[in-house]
């Protein structure tokens, strides 16, 4: 498996490939503004050789270069969902800490931590009972 991709937006990389129709889905998630016109900045990885990553293997192959303060998985359980609900992975306060967002909320963690404006522990904190980042 290569090392992934070194890019300035945050890379979302697709690890199931089971509906294409899914991640058509969260791509369309990802690239709709919200209602006062947020978008997450990202960069799509659709390459099978990425197919069942873990996150131990993502943290592997990231880009010492990569300066981002955070990853995205789109795996099986986000393939489950209709909410498609991604893997958020933080690489800087605590590396590998993790928590679910909803697609497309992921502009409010990527934006904010982009900025520095807040911590990833903030957004762990506001998911629902089921784990998941639906917003604020």
């Amino acid at each position: 498996m290569n090392q992934l991709p070194c890019t300035l937006e945050a890379l979302v990389v697709r690890t199931d490939f089971s509906e294409d129709g899914a991640w058509d889905s969260v791509r369309e998630a990802l690239f709709s503004p919200n209602k006062d016109g947020f978008l997450a900045n990202v960069a799509l990885v659709d390459d099978r050789q990425y197919e069942a990553l873990t996150l131990e293997q993502a943290l592997d192959l990231i880009p010492t270069e990569y300066q981002h303060p955070l990853v995205v998985l789109a795996d099986s359980v986000t393939v489950a969902s209709t909410e498609r609900p991604l893997l958020v992975m933080d690489l800087r306060a605590e590396r590998g800490h993790c928590v679910r967002v909803v697609a497309a909320e992921l502009w409010s963690i990527e934006n904010n931590l982009s900025d520095a404006n807040m911590d990833f522990e903030e957004f762990a904190d506001a998911v629902d009972g089921d784990g998941v980042f639906r917003g604020f």
